[in-house]
């Protein structure tokens, strides 16, 4: 069973900025190499990173299954649409649905802050997922490249999804 939990506290945080450690060194290192990975951990996902994006407005969930922390999905409401900053599942508990069920989630909370698209950006060369998110309805709507600091840029394409009522 798959529970999706509001993260709230620091030890809730703490939990996030390891599941995106195991995630994020496993997934990404190939594509964007480790030094961009290791500045992005500390600059994105480390706690004090976190804290500080719930107080701009995200919106932390953590993906649990049997009890036992799998993901977790980062949201903030826009003008126009549900920005989709994250959504990450462990490697050996994808293919079980709990992707789906996340982006489900997602999708719900959409509609709860009364938005009619779902947006988010995913690195070009993430094929996998990529394809993943045309999948489940998302188009490529083009490039965005965006400077993160210390000479890195994030070289992504934004994908949207329109959400029916």
């Amino acid at each position: 069973m798959v529970e999706v939990l509001k993260a709230k506290t620091k030890s809730d945080f703490i939990k996030i900025e390891s599941l995106a450690d195991t995630i994020w060194r496993a997934h990404y290192i190939p594509i964007v190499g480790k030094p961009q990975i290791d500045y992005m951990l500390d600059k994105f996902q480390s706690v004090n990173a976190i804290e500080k994006q719930v107080i701009d407005g995200f919106e932390y969930f953590i993906l649990n299954h049997s009890n036992i922390p799998v993901g977790y999905i980062a949201i903030r409401p826009e003008v126009e649409t549900l920005f989709l900053s994250k959504i990450y599942v462990l490697s050996h508990y994808r293919g079980q649905g709990i992707g789906k069920l996340a982006m489900d989630f997602v999708k719900q909370k959409a509609k709860t802050y009364d938005l009619d698209k779902i947006r988010l950006t995913v690195n070009i060369n993430n094929t996998n997922s990529i394809k993943a998110y045309e999948k489940l309805g998302f188009k490529n709507i083009g490039p965005l490249v965006t400077e993160i600091g210390n000479g890195f840029v994030m070289d992504d394409y934004e994908m949207v999804k329109l959400v029916k009522s």
